[in-house]
């Protein structure tokens, strides 16, 4: 069946697709434990996407309808010329939101670039404000540098996130910390279950593994929480808390993603482009269009790109089925994925 242009994306459940993340890259400067193997063999860089690929499969789906779009890697700030993508994309009509997920290590560059860009907020990934264990989680980063990082982020008029993935045995002890230092600077935090992408020897998954629930208590145990009513029409998966102390409301919120314990499918509105041009239609599972396929063999084909779009829709699943397990059906990192 002909699709029209016009067609939203809306899969077979209903479900109207408005958020983009693409990923840029599948190369970072760091090797957070649960991301990536400590010995990593990268895509060829002639698989990649071209940034110009990449500018012209977005520019697709925005005119189909996405208005917020990620940008995600591996680390996207390493990637050559990168703000030269992000000032394209921030000139699309009806993108409402152009953002991004970095690990900070390369913001004292970019942060300014990225304002320029149209960029209002950025996700930065943190694990933990102590120094040798900031090493050990990520094997190859610098702590001075994220932090420095943030605050050129702030200082630039980002709007900041932090993003914590917390393991049972290795940085709880880090989660008050971490609010401590969100509520210091102002900004929100989401702390989020480690999901099951792609076989790691660093540690068991089901004995790191910690729920949402018992990280909030952790919290609460300084803090008061109150839950907010989140807008899912163009949200991300983060469920929210505002945070008080002392009966006093400060200005950050606390969020949580909970991939095991609290699914988050049936709002989900959110497709993937990794860097090698696969159209993921689901976080945990292998449903994928090839649209890197469609922009080189029929190139300036728009309609072409749309059409295999739209199409793609109908593969997208109900839902994902993490399972807590040393072999995980899902073999791709997250790096490969997109953050």
């Amino acid at each position: 069946m002909f699709l029209k242009i016009d067609d939203m994306l809306q899969d077979q459940f209903n479900r109207t697709v408005k958020y983009l993340r693409v990923s840029v890259t599948d190369r970072c400067d760091f090797r957070c434990v649960y991301c990536m193997a400590e010995e990593m063999e990268f895509v060829p860089r002639e698989q990649l996407l071209t940034l110009e690929e990449l500018n012209e499969i977005t520019r697709a789906f925005v005119e189909l309808g996405v208005n917020k779009v990620r940008i995600t890697g591996g680390e996207p700030l390493v990637r050559r010329d990168i703000d030269q993508l992000f000032e394209n994309l921030g000139q699309l009509k009806g993108l409402d939101e152009l953002t991004l997920t970095t690990n900070g290590s390369q913001l004292p560059k970019y942060a300014g670039k990225l304002v320029k860009s149209g960029v209002k907020r950025i996700n930065i990934s943190l694990d933990s404000l102590n120094k040798d264990l900031f090493k050990e989680l990520t094997r190859t980063g610098n702590l001075d540098h994220v932090l420095a990082g943030i605050d050129s982020a702030i200082n630039a008029g980002l709007k900041v996130k932090l993003n914590s993935v917390v393991l049972k045995n290795r940085n709880v002890d880090e989660v008050i910390n971490l609010v401590d230092y969100a509520v210091t600077k102002g900004i929100d935090i989401s702390f989020i279950e480690e999901m099951p992408l792609g076989v790691i020897a660093e540690h068991a998954r089901d004995e790191e593994f910690i729920s949402s629930d018992k990280l909030r208590k952790i919290i609460e145990a300084k803090y008061q929480l109150t839950k907010l009513e989140t807008d899912n029409s163009n949200a991300g998966p983060s469920k929210y808390w505002a945070v008080s102390q002392n009966n006093t409301a400060t200005s950050s919120r606390v969020g949580f993603i909970s991939p095991h314990s609290d699914n988050f499918c049936s709002t989900c509105n959110r497709v993937r482009l990794t860097a090698t041009g696969q159209l993921l239609l689901c976080l945990g599972n292998e449903h994928s269009v090839d649209l890197k396929a469609v922009v080189r063999n029929y190139p300036k084909d728009t309609d072409r790109l749309k059409q295999t779009i739209i199409a793609a829709m109908g593969i997208k699943p109900e839902r994902h089925y993490f399972e807590l397990s040393d072999e995980p059906e899902i073999l791709r990192f997250m790096n490969t994925t997109g953050g």
